[in-house]
């Protein structure tokens, strides 16, 4: 079983998307959960979406 997670750029970042072959979209998108996605979310490029959070629209 391959563990998925959805991903979302962080502000001014455009991050390649290996298995898509395009820059991650701004509303994000579920890949599989691995070493590249891992490092990506270390250096700041991503940061992962849960179901439990909702976008507010006013920070």
């Amino acid at each position: 079983m391959s563990n998925r997670i959805t991903v979302v750029p962080a502000a001014g970042r455009a991050v390649p998307d290996p298995e898509a072959g395009d820059l991650l979209p701004l509303e994000g998108r579920e890949v599989l959960d691995s070493a590249w996605w891992r490092r990506r979310l270390v250096d700041g490029d991503i940061t992962l979406k849960t179901a439990k959070v909702k976008a507010q629209g006013a920070k």
